[in-house]
């Protein structure tokens, strides 16, 4: 998902394609195929403008689930992969980790490569159920020594990192030092992204489910900076916690594994579909309330002054809204889905 332009969503040689180009293409798409969804359009329009561009690989992440996805059309690809198994989409994927498994393993192809991040019981099973019936070979990314200099936060990034080298393995590629250099340089905006303002911290993630929120949860517990960025700051303290989310996700239980770690909570509504009630939020864990998302930011800011860190989390939405106002960056209307 983007953050402040829907043209984030497809890149050439990690650019986003200019709005020139993406509404030429997109409206071209719709023309020749109007009952097409909203990921399908986005995805065809992908899929045309890397065709023009003659690009010799392309990483096409899935948008929901894997089976039914508008992406899963590639017959043949070089190689898939899954990094993990978690709740989210229930709606659309099912309600145990065995069938949402499922649903995303229908991504493998027979004869091509299946990497598979840390993931284990009933989940795994269905995977290789799955595989087997399609004759997909998998692989399981190891742990290597490279992924300490990731220049991502957060040991789930480590698990990521080691994908993302099973991948290039599974590729025929072994240059080590190459490897290196892009996991050194790799930078993923609005997940765990620490912004330096003239007013104090702003850790930024767009945790937006259970699982998410645990990630943000264990490095807020346990931060670790790495050693080699050019000006590596400690997080401040104490944390106010800028949380909004939307009304279908999974919120009681990410405001219970966030808020302990919070001095203060103040609660927002993100832009998009139908926000959770900000009194529901504060009535299973009292905080404050701000309907303005930068209203909330201002109120975290003021609530633990300029040695303390505010987080903002809950909704890739929200995320979006508030990093454009802190970089000052051009937005497109929010497109609710």
């Amino acid at each position: 998902p983007h953050l402040h332009k829907f043209s984030e969503r497809i890149r050439i040689n990690g650019e986003p394609i200019s709005d020139e180009t993406l509404e030429r293409i997109l409206t071209d798409v719709l023309a020749r195929a109007p009952e097409l969804t909203f990921f399908e359009a986005a995805t065809m329009t992908a899929f045309v403008a890397f065709a023009e561009a003659k690009i010799d690989l392309a990483v096409i992440e899935v948008g929901i689930g894997g089976r039914l996805d508008a992406t899963n059309v590639i017959e043949t690809p070089l190689v898939t992969a899954i990094t993990r198994i978690a709740f989210d989409h229930m709606d659309r994927l099912g309600n145990s980790l065995e069938e949402i498994a499922r649903e995303k393993a229908g991504i493998a192809k027979p004869g091509v490569p299946l990497v598979l991040g840390e993931i284990e019981g009933e989940a795994l099973a269905a995977i290789e159920d799955v595989a087997k019936k399609v004759a997909a070979s998998i692989q399981h990314a190891r742990g290597t020594a490279m992924v300490s200099g990731t220049n991502l936060f957060g040991e789930h990034q480590h698990d990521n990192a080691n994908v993302a080298i099973q991948i290039a393995f599974a590729l025929g590629w072994h240059h080590q030092r190459i490897l290196m250099q892009a996991l050194q340089s790799v930078s993923w905006p609005g997940r765990l992204e620490l912004i330096e303002t003239d007013r104090g911290q702003v850790l930024l993630d767009a945790a937006h489910n259970p699982d998410g929120a645990r990630s943000l949860a264990n490095y807020l517990s346990h931060p670790k900076i790495p050693p080699y960025l050019s000006d590596p700051q400690p997080l401040g303290s104490p944390v106010a916690l800028v949380f909004g989310t939307l009304a279908d996700k999974a919120w009681p239980e990410m405001i219970d594994i966030l808020a302990p770690l919070a001095a203060y909570c103040v609660y927002t509504a993100p832009k998009g579909r139908a926000p959770t009630s900000l009194d529901l939020l504060n009535a299973r864990h009292p905080g404050k309330m701000a309907a303005d998302p930068i209203a909330a930011l201002r109120l975290a800011r003021e609530l633990v002054g300029p040695d303390g860190l505010v987080v903002v989390c809950g909704s890739i939405f929200l995320v979006g809204e508030i990093r454009g106002q802190l970089l000052n960056l051009p937005s497109d209307p929010v497109v609710a889905l």
